[in-house]
C-alpha cells in the first residue's frame, strides 16, 4: 500500500485522520489513542510515511492495533499468557561458570529482584543451571496479579518487553519505572555482552540483536506517551 494522503491529523478523541478519512485497525475498529502524546507520536509514524507503507517502521502504530484488536477484546487471556513468565524468570537462572560471568549476572540481576521482593512481598527460588526451578505460588501468584492489573495498551507494550527479555520482573520494572529502559536492555543481554566480548561479534546475531532493540525502543516509547 502506497502513501495516498497529504494531511495527518489527530481528533480530539484521540483518533487519527488521514485527510477526511479515519485511520482504522486491520479488524477495521478505529484507531483511537488514550492519550494526547500517544496520538501525536502514531500520528508521527504516518507523517513519515513516503511511498509505500512499511509497518516495520511503524511500531507505535502496530502496538496500539494489537492494543485494540488482539488484547482488548480478553485482556484478562492476553494477561495470562505473558503472567506465565513469572514462574521462568531469566533472572532466576544463573551461570555455573566462569567466575567472572557468575559475577556479572549477580551484579546485574540481584538489584532488580530485591526490587520486585520489596514491591510485591515475594520470594524468588535461584539456580544455577538450564533446568527448571519451581517458583513459590505466592510469588507467581502476585507477579501475575500486577499484570492482570494492566490495560489493554500497557499490556501491548509490556509484550514485547517480556518476550525480548525473558524477564517478567524486568518488564514490571520498566512499567513502574523503577529502572532505566537502557538499563534494564543491559541487564536483561548480560549473557550475551559477555559472549560478544569473549568470542566476538557475529554479524547474523547482532543484525537479530539490532532488530529487538527497534522493537524495545518502540515499546518504552509507547509507554512514555502512555504516561504523559
Amino acid at each position: 500500500m502506497k502513501r495516498f494522503w497529504t494531511d495527518v491529523a489527530v481528533e480530539a478523541d484521540g483518533g487519527i485522520k488521514l485527510d477526511a478519512r479515519p485511520v482504522r485497525t486491520p479488524g477495521r475498529t478505529p484507531l483511537i489513542l488514550p492519550t494526547a502524546a500517544l496520538a501525536e507520536a502514531v500520528a508521527a509514524e504516518w507523517r513519515a510515511v513516503e511511498g509505500d507503507i512499511d509497518p516495520r517502521a511503524m511500531p507505535l502504530t502496530g502496538l496500539a492495533n494489537a492494543a485494540i484488536d488482539r488484547i482488548g477484546p480478553d485482556p484478562a487471556r492476553f494477561a495470562d499468557d505473558l503472567a506465565r513468565y513469572a514462574a521462568s524468570d531469566l533472572l532466576c537462572y544463573r551461570a555455573e561458570a566462569p567466575t567472572e560471568l557468575v559475577a556479572r549476572q549477580a551484579l546485574a540481576w540481584d538489584p532488580p529482584l530485591d526490587w520486585a521482593r520489596t514491591r510485591y512481598d515475594v520470594h524468588f527460588a535461584i539456580t544455577r543451571g538450564i533446568m527448571h526451578v519451581d517458583q513459590p505460588t505466592a510469588t507467581v501468584t502476585r507477579l501475575s496479579d500486577a499484570v492482570r492489573a494492566l490495560g489493554a495498551f500497557d499490556l501491548a507494550a509490556l509484550s514485547p518487553v517480556v518476550t525480548i527479555t525473558g524477564s517478567l520482573v524486568l518488564a514490571l520494572a520498566l512499567i513502574e519505572q523503577a529502572m532505566p529502559s537502557d538499563a534494564i536492555w543491559a541487564t536483561a543481554h548480560v549473557d550475551e555482552d559477555w559472549q560478544t566480548e569473549r568470542w566476538g561479534e557475529d554479524a547474523l546475531a547482532a543484525r537479530s540483536l539490532a532488530a529487538k532493540r527497534a522493537e524495545y525502543d518502540g515499546a518504552v516509547r509507547f509507554l512514555a506517551a502512555l504516561r504523559v
